[in-house]
């Protein structure tokens, strides 16, 4: 057999609002999309008593041997729902870690997902949000990578067909905690978001948003202050906001020349800064 490729498109949070606290996880509303730089999943069946996963590529330094995938099918197995077939893993990782961007927890979905079409797990829709949520909590939302919204009471909704935009993704040369940097909240929100609908993804629209974790990241490193306060000085930009728990920052354009131009000035002011000029899928 030749094998399978799976694309695990990267995901930005367009605005993330923090309602509250359940038991360890902090509730959110978020408006997410997802955007066309993604990790590539070749997966082929092997003749073995485990399973092998191994990372490649840009970002795969430093990525434990428990990682989403790992974790994912060993909770399948231990739960018999997985049997009897072993699988060599191989992710190219394009999309940095420790950034807010869901590289991790998009494996793990992405690979969920491609047991799932391909027949070789069967579950119902409350077994696969239960084993999704114990991987990560944003896990869910890449089951199906389109525009979507979490809502407070942790409810997604998903909206076709919502207008593409254009994305300046970058990431300095750190990156942050999810753990660290929500251990920090210290306020919670009213909910935002009443009625979730295809109109919030107009980027005017979310402009007027925010995400509740840039104080806080921004107060541990100055430096991600300094770097949106840059990008909102490039030509074109409709906002900039930092994506998740950071350390990844994204200023929005609705011009595909606009982007390609920040990005060549982002590139000569921050030379040893990653950075990608993209588009929502």
């Amino acid at each position: 057999m030749s094998g399978f490729k799976i694309k695990s498109h990267a995901k930005i949070n367009l605005c993330l609002n923090i309602t509250g606290k359940k038991s360890r996880l902090h509730k959110i509303e978020t408006i997410v999309a997802f955007v066309d730089l993604y990790d590539e999943i070749k997966v082929k069946i092997i003749n073995s008593d485990k399973h092998i996963i191994s990372f490649n590529g840009k970002f795969s330094a430093g990525i434990n041997n428990r990682n989403t995938i790992y974790n994912l099918l060993k909770i399948l197995e231990k739960k018999r729902i997985l049997k009897g077939v072993k699988f060599r893993i191989r992710i190219n990782k394009k999309i940095p870690n420790k950034a807010g961007l869901g590289g991790g927890s998009m494996n793990a979905a992405s690979f969920l997902k491609f047991l799932l079409n391909e027949r070789f797990i069967i579950l119902n829709k409350k077994e696969i949000l239960s084993i999704s949520r114990k991987i990560g909590s944003d896990v869910p939302l890449g089951l199906n990578p389109i525009n979507s919204i979490l809502t407070s009471n942790n409810i997604i909704e998903r909206f076709k067909k919502c207008k593409k935009f254009y994305t300046l993704i970058v990431k300095p040369n750190f990156g942050c905690s999810t753990k660290e940097i929500y251990t920090k909240v210290r306020k919670f929100n009213k909910p935002l978001i009443k009625r979730p609908r295809k109109e919030l993804f107009n980027l005017d629209n979310l402009k007027k948003m925010n995400n509740n974790l840039e104080k806080i990241a921004f107060s541990k490193y100055p430096r991600l202050k300094l770097i949106k306060f840059y990008l909102e000085t490039l030509q074109g930009k409709v906002f900039v906001r930092m994506t998740g728990s950071g350390s990844a920052l994204v200023a929005y354009f609705y011009s595909k020349k606009n982007c390609l131009s920040a990005k060549k000035k982002f590139k000569k002011k921050y030379k040893n800064y990653w950075c990608i000029a993209s588009k929502t899928i």
